[in-house]
Formats: C-alpha cells, sequence, structure tokens
C-alpha cells in the first residue's frame, strides 16, 4: 500500500505544481523597448508603488545607493555604444543603479547585472559610466516608479525616471551617423560572397532557379580565397537537381577533400553519399 501511494505521489505532484495559486506581484514587472535613431534601447525594470509612503528620504534613503525599482536588478541594454555627458558607454547590457539626492541624482550603469538589488559587495570597478542628472519636481505625483524613453531625435533621446513627487531625465547620444554612412559603404561595395552564397542556398531549398542558383554559388566561389567545403557541397547539390551529374560528382569530390581536411565528418558522409549516387546516372 506504502508503494501505491508513493507512485501516486509522483504522478500528482505536477499537477499540484500547475495548480499554484497566481497572486498579482506588489511591484509587478515592466519592460521597455525602444529604438532611437538606429539604436535599441531595451529597460527591464519592476515598478513598487507609493502607497501612501514618504517615497525619498524615507523609503528611498537620499544618498544612498538604490536598486532603481524593486526585486532584481533593473538593466539596461544598448545595441550600440552612446555617448552621455561626453563620455562612451560601450554597448552591452549594464544594471541600472542610482543615488537619489535632493537636488540631483546620480546615475550608476554597472557591469555586474546578476545581484538582487544592490550588489551585497559593491565593486567600483564594475562602474563603466557615472553621471549625475538635476531632479525636477512633479506637479503630480507618481503612484508607481516609472522608467521611460522621451524626446525621441535620430541622435539622441532622454531616460526618464520617475516616482513620488521627483523625476529626472538623463540625455543620452546614439550613434546613428556613424551606422549609417558603414550600411552606406557596406551596401555600395556590394554583397559579399556569404550573401550569393546564402541566396543560392535558399533558392535551391525552395526549389527556385537552380540556374541562376548555381550563378550564384559560383559568384560566391569566386570572391572566396578559402572556397569552403559548404559552398563546393551546394554547388554540387545544385548541379544534380539541374542533371548535371558529371559536373555534380567532381565539384563534390572538391568538398570531399576540403572536409576531410577540416575534419568535418558529417561533410565527409555526405559527400561519400552524393558521389556514389550521381555516379550511377
Amino acid at each position: 500500500m506504502k508503494k501505491i501511494l508513493i507512485a501516486f505521489a509522483f504522478i500528482i505532484a505536477p499537477f499540484v505544481a500547475e495548480a499554484q495559486l497566481k497572486t498579482p506581484q506588489a511591484s509587478p514587472k515592466a519592460t521597455v523597448f525602444q529604438t532611437v535613431g538606429l539604436t535599441d534601447v531595451e529597460i527591464v525594470y519592476s515598478r513598487p508603488a507609493a502607497r501612501g509612503r514618504a517615497v525619498f528620504g524615507n523609503l528611498v534613503p537620499f544618498g544612498k545607493v538604490w536598486r532603481t525599482g524593486a526585486n532584481e536588478n533593473t538593466t539596461i541594454s544598448f545595441s550600440e555604444d552612446i555617448v552621455i555627458d561626453g563620455k562612451t558607454l560601450p554597448k552591452g547590457k549594464y544594471a541600472l543603479y542610482t543615488i537619489p539626492k535632493i537636488e540631483n541624482w546620480e546615475v550608476i550603469f554597472y557591469s555586474a547585472t546578476n545581484n538582487w538589488g544592490n550588489p551585497e559587495v559593491w565593486n567600483e570597478a564594475n562602474v563603466v559610466l557615472r553621471t549625475t542628472v538635476k531632479e525636477e519636481a512633479l506637479q503630480k505625483p507618481v503612484e508607481s516608479f516609472t522608467i521611460g524613453i522621451s524626446n525621441l531625435d535620430a541622435n539622441f533621446a532622454y531616460l526618464d525616471m520617475a516616482w513620488e513627487n521627483s523625476s529626472v531625465s538623463m540625455k543620452f547620444e546614439v550613434p546613428t551617423q556613424k551606422v549609417t554612412l558603414a550600411n552606406i559603404e557596406k551596401a555600395l561595395a556590394g554583397p559579399t560572397s556569404a550573401d550569393y552564397f546564402s541566396a543560392a542556398q535558399y533558392i535551391y531549398q525552395s526549389n527556385g532557379d537552380n540556374a541562376k542558383a548555381l550563378n550564384y554559388v559560383d559568384k560566391a566561389l569566386d570572391m572566396s580565397t578559402e572556397k569552403p567545403y559548404w559552398y563546393t557541397r551546394l554547388k554540387s547539390l545544385i548541379q544534380a537537381k539541374l542533371s548535371d551529374y558529371k559536373g555534380a560528382v567532381e565539384t563534390a569530390k572538391v568538398s570531399l577533400e576540403a572536409a576531410e581536411i577540416a575534419k568535418n565528418q558529417d561533410y565527409v558522409k555526405m559527400n561519400r553519399e552524393s558521389i556514389a549516387e550521381w555516379s550511377k546516372k
């Protein structure tokens, strides 16, 4: 009987876990995603509420590091390097800490993002950028802590934080012109061998115009100094699709030799099987 009860307990355990009661979070999680120019910005944070409490100077002491929200780290990510007060913040993900004061807030971008709230031991070496932002008094109180991005321009935006009667707004600049010019130069330089390979692969896999796919893969090979074995493998498959089995066998042999040198046994096996099959055609 005891064994039966134990077995039954294992059976129902997943259903009990699934049925656990869900209740609203005191500080709900929020995500802000905004593209500024060509830079993606993402903020993940939890939103505590005032609930009639005095916040700054009480719940959040003045002059001390604050997690800038609730629960786990508030994080902010940038897809490109940005500039704040003339200082460069490299692209990446940061924990966002602040030190609220009566007249201003210090805003800190901290490289370690896996803390629950403030780090147990503050490491100044993890401070990638620190700046000071003027505090503004709000005429209408904000009940739930709020982070947002405002005043969007192609080259800059503002990171806003507000709670209770206090708000700060920090300007950050994005490298839109630099990224755009790099994209223009890349486009004007024409497609790369990888572009031609991807195009040929798509046409082949989607049963498109394989004569065009063969042209594209040939261009990919012409532009490539290494002649990768996956390029020649694709060419052999396209040739076989066009019923050029003799050419497919010769190309597969080239791919096989390169795959053997690279010790890629998957491609070695595929090429040997294809050569055996096509040689019979």
